[in-house]
């Protein structure tokens, strides 16, 4: 069983986050998906809720779109509530050792804005340091991001192009949740 933490805004006026969680709803996986803007629109997080949830998972995925080059506020704001000292680091904080930690996201602009150092200047990779080392410091397995190029509609892609594209990331994340 599989944790998958949707970091959306607004999931349902989403295109390619919308889609990826249809797809592994539609996957047959043994999923538990916590909307963090459905349970806590006042961002009024409950930690210990949440850990629980943590807890009974091996593989925990993180789900969002990639605002300003990082994760949304909901889900930052998770990550200072939930990851708290002795629960998910400290002299006593193992309680995340050895589960997975495993970041999709959808990114709005085109591959060759970030792989040719244009208009966004950096690799995508190098926005994942944050995670990689949340990971690192929580004793968590950290899995490569599952992610892909050109959301944005007003960028010049079509709703169906996007759709194919989150399909895809989530048929490859789902084929991966089930190997684990």
């Amino acid at each position: 069983m599989a944790l998958l933490i949707l970091g959306h805004p607004d999931i349902e006026k989403s295109l390619a986050n919308k889609t990826i969680i249809e797809e592994l709803e539609n996957s047959g996986l043994d999923l538990e998906i916590r909307n963090l803007s459905k349970l806590y629109p006042d961002y009024n997080i409950t930690a210990e809720a949440e850990q629980e949830a943590l807890l009974k998972h091996q593989n925990i995925v993180f789900q969002y779109p990639l605002y300003w080059y990082n994760m949304p506020a909901i889900l930052k704001h998770w990550f200072d509530v939930v990851f708290t000292y002795q629960f998910a680091y400290g002299s006593k904080g193992d309680k995340l050792k050895g589960k997975n930690f495993i970041p999709s996201f959808t990114v709005g602009a085109p591959e060759s804005e970030y792989y040719t150092l244009g208009e966004h200047h950096f690799r995508i990779y190098e926005f994942c340091k944050n995670l990689e080392q949340t990971a690192y410091y929580t004793q968590m397995n950290y899995v490569e991001p599952f992610y892909f190029h050109g959301t944005s509609v007003n960028a010049g892609y079509t709703e169906e192009d996007v759709k194919v594209k989150a399909r895809t990331q989530g048929k490859k994340l789902a084929e991966m949740l089930s190997r684990l």
